[in-house]
């Protein structure tokens, strides 16, 4: 069947006969078309769509609103098919589908449900599961709570605004790419068979353009058109999955995984030149894609980090596979440029302090609708603190990963003698990322907390600090953020507004801190959470 062939008469004021909301619809529906090459023809909508293009005249308002609705009606009529009993997601962002009915285990979150997303209700309150739904979506098998499944007519009225041209994954794993080609470097994301991408367009023959939610800093990206990949045509959204192998091995289009157990120094050339070429630091089990190799280095990119790694320190192939499926983590990435982080999982909870956009956050555990955070220890309690953040609005989004690099510039000595002693202060800290958190401990080689970490540091350079970190923070003279250098210590505080956790500034935006026994010894971005007092300790 041919595209029908409409003609749009303006008037004299150089308005469209049409109205704006129509003239809109009828671009959707001409998206259909071209995605799905046509495919309408024997269905209802085809003869009249047929009597409409053989027309000599100009099409009118009614004509193309009579045959919108048609195509609509077919539409709707062939996508709730495909539900015996058809339930749709009312939330604020997303839920998590479970592999159990049990919302407190975090190794039965098997994929996520967004706000509109539907799903072929099996069961309303199975034995022993009140207040939960079984239900299929996605191509999986799982269980939702009920408080945010709306069923019934209510459903079905609802899937009729949240239809819309959509991608289904066809393929096992299929991956997601920042330009419409197969490239070295530009996979993003992957997708698993059963999920759903709505669709913004083509991109060529061999491509689609979709939209994308859960992807740290893209809104849309490109996936096959092959037809063995994905089919093409009107739908509703449904879960996508959090399979750990698909979504984490597939990021990766030739993986390498760190052997080593703290960290693999990361040079911008193919060689050992001291502290000179130093760009960045690998953890131990962290990932990244090789993209060269020469004279027993591979030139790898991971995170922001592009550089060069000693290949014997680096598993590739089949041994890659596997470390990256045994090691990889929940992540949360931030979406906004800060956002609220509770105590309890809820609104009314005070909001004790803030995380801030491009940093990544292990995750504890998820409820509907919250994350738990992975902040830090802190050394005055052997224990977690409370560190929830919303999903609403889609400010979080959280996927399986791995590690990756961190970019780190090691300071050379200066000519100023004040700034070379802070060089060397950082350089001999950042020696010990990747070593355990030990609370309660001081040794930098066999495990520290915060305060013992920098008490440790310091100590090594004649500098003495008391051994808690809210008593550090009474040492020294109050700096500002602005006027902070390497060497400075940056103190951050509790639910209960008390200082209990400290790191070094290292300068580029970052700091080095003994952060948790998930995390160890490591490197964030300096504001990853909002400080509370700056010091300068060294005297200078």
């Amino acid at each position: 069947m041919k595209i029908p062939r409409i003609r749009f008469r303006f008037g004299g004021t150089g308005r469209p006969l049409l109205p704006a909301s129509l003239f809109l619809t009828l671009l959707f529906l001409i998206l259909l078309f071209l995605v799905r090459g046509g495919a309408l023809s024997g269905r209802g909508a085809g003869k009249e769509a047929g009597s409409l293009s053989s027309r000599e005249g100009p099409a009118t308002a009614s004509e193309i609103k009579r045959l919108s609705g048609q195509l609509l009606a077919e539409e709707m009529k062939q996508a709730l098919s495909n539900y015996q009993n058809l339930g749709i997601i009312q939330c604020a962002s997303y839920i998590n589908f479970r592999s159990k009915p049990n919302q407190t285990d975090i190794t039965n979150i098997m994929g996520m449900l967004k706000d509109g997303a539907a799903v072929d209700i099996e069961e309303i309150d199975p034995e022993g599961a009140q207040g939960w739904a079984h239900v299929r979506s996605g191509g999986m098998d799982g269980y939702i709570s009920t408080s945010f499944l709306l069923g019934g007519e209510e459903a079905k009225e609802k899937a009729k605004t949240l239809l819309a041209p959509r991608a289904k994954v066809l393929a096992d794993k299929l991956r997601i790419r920042s330009t419409p080609e197969i490239s070295d470097g530009n996979t993003v994301g992957s997708a698993a068979a059963g999920e759903t991408y709505q669709l913004i367009g083509r991109a060529g023959r061999d491509w689609v353009e979709i939209t994308v939610d859960n992807i740290d800093g893209i809104s849309s990206a490109y996936m096959s058109a092959d037809p063995e990949n994905v089919s093409l045509d009107y739908g509703l959204d449904e879960a996508r999955s959090l399979n750990l192998k698909q979504k984490v091995l597939n990021l990766y289009d030739r993986l390498g995984v760190s052997k080593a157990g703290d960290y693999i120094n990361i040079r911008s050339s193919p060689e050992e030149d001291g502290i000179r070429n130093i760009v960045g630091k690998f953890p131990g089990f962290a990932g990244g894609n090789i993209l060269g190799e020469e004279n027993g280095w591979y030139k790898i990119q991971s995170g922001a980090v592009t550089g060069y790694v000693k290949a014997e320190l680096v598993a590739t192939g089949a041994e890659a596979e596997r470390l990256a499926v045994d090691n990889a983590q929940v992540m949360a990435i931030v979406n906004t440029n800060s956002l609220n982080v509770r105590s309890e999982p809820s609104t009314e909870s005070r909001a004790w302090t803030q995380i801030t956009k491009d940093q990544r956050y292990l995750v504890v555990n998820q409820l509907d609708g919250w994350v738990q955070l992975d902040l830090d220890s802190g050394d005055d309690d052997d224990g977690e603190q409370g560190a929830y953040v919303s999903t609403r609005d889609n400010n979080v989004s959280v996927t399986y990963g791995l590690q990756e690099a961190v970019e780190y510039h090691p300071a050379l000595e200066a000519a100023n003698a004040a700034m070379e002693r802070r060089n060397q202060i950082v350089n001999f800290a950042c020696q010990f990322v990747g070593n355990r958190y030990v609370w309660g401990g001081t040794s930098l080689t066999h495990g520290a907390d915060c305060s013992g970490f920098t008490q440790s540091v310091m100590k090594n350079f004649d500098i003495y600090l008391p051994r808690v970190s809210r008593e550090q923070a009474r040492t020294g003279v109050k700096v500002d953020s602005g006027s902070m250098r390497p060497g400075d210590l940056i103190f951050y505080a509790n639910r209960s507004g008390r200082v209990n956790h400290v790191g070094i500034y290292i300068g580029n935006g970052q700091v080095v801190n003994a952060a948790s026994r998930r995390s160890g010894i490591r490197i964030y971005r300096w504001n990853y959470r909002t400080p509370v007092a700056i010091r300068n300790v060294i005297g200078d």
